[in-house]
């Protein structure tokens, strides 16, 4: 059975033991500045350990002194000194010693950035790529404000953190170990009294990180709603402004902003607190100290420098500690963050390449659907048992009510997903036998919605082209999809930067922009999903033409409830229930009288594509 509360500090900080265990290959390219910077550390403390001691000489050998201590410092060399050399000696040293310090502490603080920078840089792009090779599953179940708050703000403050805390608390352990011993060398019983407050300080230290490790974790978690809350309204601002519902939305995020702010106030109560006790337990440290050491110098067994190098050390001492309070929430927000990187470089994608998959040849475009069988997330099969076979450069239409499975085809084709049973041949060869880029390298796609991303119309046209293209290219395949007039007609033509999605164009011109894309990729097999909805009577003939242009000696898959579309196809497969009810070309199906003639006869009455969705049986 496991332990509910870990007992030490390693174990209270389990993320960040993972964290830096899973971060560990990108260190070792940067061994040698992280030596270098670790030198610089180790030299900086040294330097702290011997700023008391100019004092020390200065007080034993140059300032008169009516104790009964030795009258010397107890270095043979300091004492044969005169006292004046001794004193500019001192002063000079002092100054030495704290500019040494400050150099090795800066080449320190340097060194760990560049490494820290260097690294963190790296896991991001990593972590990028890694986001956008896990499966489409992947990223329905997850929210893209939560994807991107991990990306970007978690990988920040892991890289704000490996400087402005781990660092500072690095070097105060190293503090303490070396006063510590420097301490019993001076005097032991007198050390161990000094250090009677330490146990309760680690203890409490303990108790508050993980509190504030439990804070920090909720906190994370709740600012990654907030991201994903932000994202969605951000990107429907036209749905939430028609529906009146920003209140609504306002709502939403406020109540997560109030809970990531009571969990940042109540980590820094419970560090605030820790800070406080430390204060009065070092008071405490050396008020016992003093009295037990004064007792000592007038014994004549310390010297009062010795006494003074050892209160000096006794602050220094409890500063790690009194660090850990001042850091534990910055070390408990990094390994929350850490944490959730962590888990999406761990996560491990459902659909990818096999072992031993190779390279696709060229396809001449025969698609076979063999006995597919698919539902998602373990419910209802979407598919049941389809079989399917489409010569190679043949236009096919696939048809047929909301949830036959239409745009499921298409998305196993692409291998978007996999199918539970069955398989997907394309000229003899199983999809899963060959790698996911030279496959989708072969497969034009034109979604119903088409994404325009930043940059140029020409970028977006060239975009996915798997190869440098010219602009004689790009306007060729702009010219094919009826795009090349309106892009012709802005003031900077091809070079136009496009906003946010395209949200300057209208929904023709972003079809156009898609099926343009798709020419330039000369694949032999081509996916339309519903390309003419939501399009008016001109756009839409205008990108009708360009499909069928598009589509023309290419084996084609045309996702339609438009059924004046399907019927141009060579072949119209009609789904329902997951499997192929009908098929055959449309004078065919009209002949049969069956669901499709039905359908066709209540369009051609007036009825738009929706009759498809409204009528069941």
């Amino acid at each position: 059975m496991s332990r509910s509360r870990p007992e030490t500090l390693t174990e209270s900080l389990p993320g960040l033991r993972r964290v830096l265990r899973r971060f560990a290959p990108y260190l070792r390219p940067h061994r040698a500045v992280l030596a270098g910077a670790t030198t610089a550390l180790v030299s900086a403390t040294l330097m702290r350990l011997l700023e008391p001691w100019p004092l020390k000489f200065v007080i034993d050998r140059v300032v008169p002194s009516g104790t009964a201590g030795t009258g010397g410092s107890g270095v043979a060399a300091v004492d044969t000194l005169d006292p004046m050399t001794l004193l500019a000696l001192c002063a000079v040293g002092l100054v030495g010693i704290i500019g040494l310090r400050a150099l090795f502490q800066y080449l320190a603080t340097i060194g760990f950035a560049i490494v820290g920078n260097r690294v963190l840089t790296q896991v991001r792009g990593d972590l990028f790529r890694h986001l956008q090779g896990l499966s489409l599953g992947f990223h329905t179940r997850s929210k893209a404000g939560d994807l991107t708050m991990r990306l970007i703000g978690d990988v920040a403050m892991l890289k704000e953190t490996a400087v402005t805390a781990a660092l500072p608390l690095a070097a105060n352990v190293l503090v303490l170990l070396g006063m510590v011993a420097v301490m019993m060398v001076l005097d032991w019983q007198l050390a161990l009294i000094a250090l009677i407050p330490l146990p309760v300080l680690w203890f409490a230290s303990i108790r508050a990180g993980k509190k504030i490790q439990a804070a920090s974790r909720k906190q994370r978690k709740v600012e990654g709603q907030m991201a994903a809350t932000a994202a969605e309204a951000m990107s429907s601002m036209r749905t939430v402004q028609a529906l009146s519902i920003e209140d609504r939305a306002a709502d939403t995020f406020s109540g997560a902003n109030g809970t990531s702010m009571a969990g940042d106030v109540r980590a820094k109560r419970i560090a605030a607190g820790l800070e406080r006790l430390v204060d009065l337990l070092v008071a405490c440290a050396i008020a016992l100290v003093l009295y037990f050491g004064t007792l000592q110098v007038l014994r004549g067994r310390l010297t009062p420098g010795d006494l003074l190098v050892f209160i000096t050390y006794l602050k220094a001492t409890f500063r790690p500690i009194r660090g850990y309070a001042k850091y534990a929430s910055r070390l408990a927000k990094a390994s929350a963050a850490g944490e959730r990187v962590v888990q999406l470089l761990d996560e491990v994608p459902e659909i990818r390449d096999r072992a031993d998959a190779v390279a696709a040849p060229a396809y001449a475009g025969r698609i076979t659907f063999d006995g597919l069988t698919f539902g998602y997330g373990g419910g209802r099969p979407t598919l049941d048992g389809l079989t399917l076979d489409i010569p190679a450069g043949t236009n096919v239409a696939l048809t047929g009510p909301s949830g036959a499975g239409k745009s499921t085809l298409a998305g196993l084709l692409l291998r978007l997903y996999d199918p539970s049973g069955g398989r997907i041949l394309i000229d003899g060869q199983d999809i899963r036998d060959v790698t996911m880029t030279s496959l989708r390298r072969q497969i034009g796609f034109v979604p119903q919605e088409t994404v325009l991303f930043s940059g140029t119309l020409a970028d977006n046209i060239a975009l996915g082209a798997g190869r440098d293209v010219t602009r004689d290219e790009i306007e060729a395949a702009a010219r094919l999809a009826n795009a090349h007039d309106f892009i012709a007609a802005l003031p900077d033509g091809y070079d136009a930067q496009v906003a946010e999605r395209g949200a300057t164009l209208s929904a023709g011109q972003r079809q156009r922009i898609a099926i343009a894309r798709a020419a330039l990729r000369r694949c032999p097999v081509l996916v339309l999903d519903e390309p003419t909805t939501g399009l008016d009577s001109s756009n839409e003939a205008t990108v009708s033409e360009a499909i069928w242009r598009l589509a023309k000696g290419r084996t084609s898959l045309l996702i339609t409830h438009d059924l004046s579309q399907a019927a141009r196809a060579d072949r119209i497969v009609f789904l329902e229930a997951g499997r192929v009810a009908e098929q055959g070309s449309h004078a065919d199906l009209l002949a049969r009288g069956g669901r499709y003639a039905r359908l066709w006869a209540l369009q051609g009455r007036g009825q738009d594509g929706g009759a498809l969705r409204a009528v069941a049986g």
